[in-house]
């Protein structure tokens, strides 16, 4: 009886220890694997597509606003075959005037500082002369702006020295600097656009004047557009760019430079759709300038594409393909 006891606890005892070490052997599932596997299998609702295959998001006018987005309408657009150019903005040397003091004396009065405005024959400052002992005024020449001024109260005017410096800046000298390569390029009266680059657009001159000799130091020669500058928007010392135009060609629907992106190595622009929805659009493009480029297929005139910061756009295109991934 006892034999038969022993040989029951035998059986039992192996088929449990056979039973734990299938167990053991069977491969394991982690939990965060079973997640990842589900992730998987979820469908992605960020990123949808439209019948021709073209992606395209949901976003709304508020998001697109807040990231500095900004849409314009494809339309038709001039564009140009220029050169580009550095220059610097100047007073108008031809309504710049020094004023000295007749005789030497002292300063008893100022009555002006640089910045302010003047008319013609205000005052400016009281002189005592040395030989007379009597005073006289000093007054501006012009109307204008005084940009200098080298006396102080109480000090000694020297009729050899300006004591103020009067420039009228209602226009502009813009003094560019044109590479010999390029010279033969330039001609007077050429239209020249200058973008003082203060987010206020580009200001249309031509050329007015064109140095005979040239620079030694810096191997370039001087071309001068005069600019009016009625409201005071150009400052002289502050640089600028400015581009010559040598051609001009129309095209029938054109895109903003910063709207061009690259997306599954396809050339795209991000197209405003059914009001809430943006596409990646593949273009055809054409011809472009440093502004604008022409799309030869792809969009029509009228649609709101967009024109600044696509990158936002492409970058909250590319959070869907990660997810479904």
């Amino acid at each position: 009886m006892k034999t038969s006891s022993t040989i029951l606890v035998a059986i039992v005892t192996a088929a449990l220890g056979a039973y734990g070490y299938a167990m053991l052997a069977a491969p394991k599932v982690a939990p965060a694997e079973h997640v990842e596997r589900s992730e998987q299998k979820k469908p992605n609702d960020h990123v949808e597509q439209d019948e021709h295959g073209a992606d395209r998001i949901r976003i709304s006018d508020v998001k697109l606003a807040a990231a500095g987005v900004t849409l314009a309408e494809a339309a038709g657009a001039t564009l140009t075959d220029t050169l580009a150019f550095n220059g610097i903005l100047r007073a108008n040397q031809e309504a710049v005037v020094q004023v000295t003091p007749r005789f030497p004396g002292v300063a008893k009065s100022i009555q002006k500082r640089i910045g302010d405005k003047v008319a013609r024959d205000d005052l400016l400052a009281a002189i005592e002369s040395n030989q007379s002992l009597t005073v006289y005024e000093l007054k501006a020449p012009i109307a204008g702006t005084i940009i200098e001024r080298q006396i102080s109260l109480g000090e000694y005017a020297s009729e050899q020295k300006p004591a103020f410096v009067v420039a009228d800046l209602s226009s502009i000298w813009v003094d560019l600097s044109i590479y010999r390569q390029d010279l033969r390029r330039v001609r007077l009266n050429d239209e020249v656009l200058i973008d003082p680059d203060d987010g206020r657009g580009e200001i249309k001159g031509a050329i007015s004047y064109m140095a005979p000799i040239g620079s030694s130091e810096t191997q370039t020669a001087l071309a001068r557009v005069v600019l009016p500058n009625p409201d005071g928007r150009l400052r002289p010392g502050l640089f600028v760019t400015a581009r010559l135009i040598l051609a001009a060609r129309n095209v029938a629907v054109a895109v903003r430079r910063s709207a061009i992106q690259t997306l599954e190595n396809k050339t795209i622009v991000f197209v405003r759709e059914d009001g809430d929805k943006i596409e990646a659009r593949p273009v055809e493009l054409g011809d472009s300038d440093p502004k604008f480029v022409e799309i030869r297929a792809g969009l029509l005139a009228g649609e709101r594409y967009v024109a600044e910061n696509s990158f936002v756009v492409k970058a909250e295109m590319g959070k869907g393909d990660a997810d479904h991934d």
